[in-house]
């Protein structure tokens, strides 16, 4: 049995990313020839001991269960084009730490904001988010998809911005996340982008916008680009005008199977622009040049119009650096894989000082306060990585569309965060910033 293992990191989350073949009770992915899929593939999918778990009719794929006699003909069925294992994630312990009215609003640290914990939120001095809010754009009428693990559905700072008719799960645990652990991924993402501005807690880049939760990794860390596919394609049906995915992996190219995602996955963004969504995505926290690693596809980073985020961070910002603008210690770069640049916090200075800092109504360890603080499970919490970087993106993509009316093509919001952006390191695209570093309209 071929068995082979690649890591990745989101949010200094280590994902584990595993071929197998011929095991029994696999997980599969069938791409069809065209995108329709036809009634004769289903009858020889039944007759090879396959079961059909989801149909994503609109790319033309089915996720199949089978044991290994499948795996030895799943190749050969009429109808296919590409087959693989739906090959898994699996997420580990991430760094973290526990822990308005927009009229004349100011920046962190010293912003004054009634949402108590906005002091902390130094990414959104990094992406002038608080002069876009005074010009009057908040991201009001602009829906964004988050696909990643489950949520607190109930959280102050989220509940008011949630679509829940349109959210959905893809795991079979349900949406919520129900771990008793302090932290959760998705909550901390999506609050990133829009949490409320409502006296409490933190604010999101975008603070009016709508939230469209989309769990595609259970709340222990597994999950599958299937499920990642189909997130994709649900979203541009509920008319998402931007998609977030804080998540992926890195693998050969020349892996048993790889066709098979690449083209899943190429289909499922390729959908989602036909449809107007801007697709953000984490470039992995690898600390690695991409356009060195021209053996490793990294999906969903290198899938067609998905927008690659490097991660930057302060090293010391509570002690007097203000510096926001560092590639993080740990973020992936190379002009083949980033695109734009958005904060994602640093450990630098964490590893190496004891000294305490005050911020707002925190007292803590100064480098705590170069991590990105948001909402958790059931409050507020710090966390690090390209995870947190790519909703800083999707927030001010939510503000550019709200800011031109509220409907952009893609390409056109694209071109709006390379024109406005801040141009760092060499002039013009850079391995550090891609196009620059992403900034809110005024």
């Amino acid at each position: 049995m071929l068995l082979s293992c690649i890591r990745n990191f989101f949010a200094v989350i280590t994902v584990a990313f595993c071929f197998s073949a011929g095991a029994v009770a696999e997980s599969w992915v069938l791409v069809v020839h065209g995108n329709k899929i036809h009634q004769k593939t289903l009858d020889d999918i039944a007759a090879a001991g396959g079961k059909i778990t989801r149909t994503v009719p609109e790319i033309g794929v089915l996720l199949v269960e089978g044991d290994s006699s499948f795996g030895e003909t799943v190749n050969t069925l009429s109808g296919v084009k590409h087959a693989g294992v739906n090959a898994s994630f699996q997420f580990y312990e991430p760094i973290v730490a526990e822990g308005m009215s927009l009229d004349d609003a100011a920046n962190p640290p010293l912003s004054g904001n009634d949402d108590f914990f906005f002091d902390l939120q130094w990414g959104h001095v990094a992406v002038n988010a608080v002069e876009s809010w005074n010009a009057g754009n908040t991201g009001k009428g602009v829906r964004v998809a988050i696909i990643d693990g489950g949520y607190d559905l109930d959280h102050p700072d989220l509940a008011p911005n949630i679509d829940y008719n349109a959210s959905m799960d893809f795991t079979g645990e349900g949406l919520a996340y129900t771990l008793p652990d302090t932290f959760s991924h998705g909550s901390h993402v999506a609050g990133t982008v829009a949490a409320a501005d409502n006296g409490l807690g933190t604010i999101g880049v975008a603070p009016d916008a709508t939230l469209i939760l989309l769990k595609a990794l259970g709340d222990a860390g597994s999950g599958s680009f299937g499920a990642v596919a189909a997130a994709i394609v649900h979203a541009a049906n509920q008319d998402a005008d931007v998609i977030n995915m804080s998540l992926g992996a890195a693998f050969p190219a020349s892996e048993p199977g790889a066709a098979a995602l690449r083209t899943m996955m190429s289909r499922a963004t390729n959908y989602a622009y036909q449809a107007g969504v801007t697709i953000i995505t984490s470039a992995g926290n690898d600390s690695t040049d991409g356009d060195k690693d021209g053996n490793n596809l990294t999906l969903p980073a290198d899938s067609p119009h998905a927008i690659s985020i490097s991660a930057t961070g302060p090293q010391g910002w509570a002690a007097g650096n203000g510096n926001l603008d560092n590639l993080a210690i740990y973020s992936n770069y190379g002009q083949s894989l980033i695109d734009f640049a958005a904060p994602g916090g640093d450990y630098t200075y964490y590893l190496s000082n004891n000294d305490l800092c005050t911020v707002g109504p925190i007292t803590n360890l100064c480098g705590v306060f170069d991590f990105v603080f948001s909402t958790g499970n059931g409050g507020w919490y710090w966390s690090v990585g390209t995870s947190m970087a790519s909703p800083h993106a999707a927030g001010v993509a939510a503000l550019i569309i709200g800011a031109n009316g509220g409907d952009m093509h893609p390409a056109q919001v694209e071109a709006a965060l390379a024109q406005t952006s801040l141009d760092l390191g060499k002039p013009g695209n850079d391995d550090v910033y891609g196009a620059g570093l992403v900034q809110s309209p005024k």
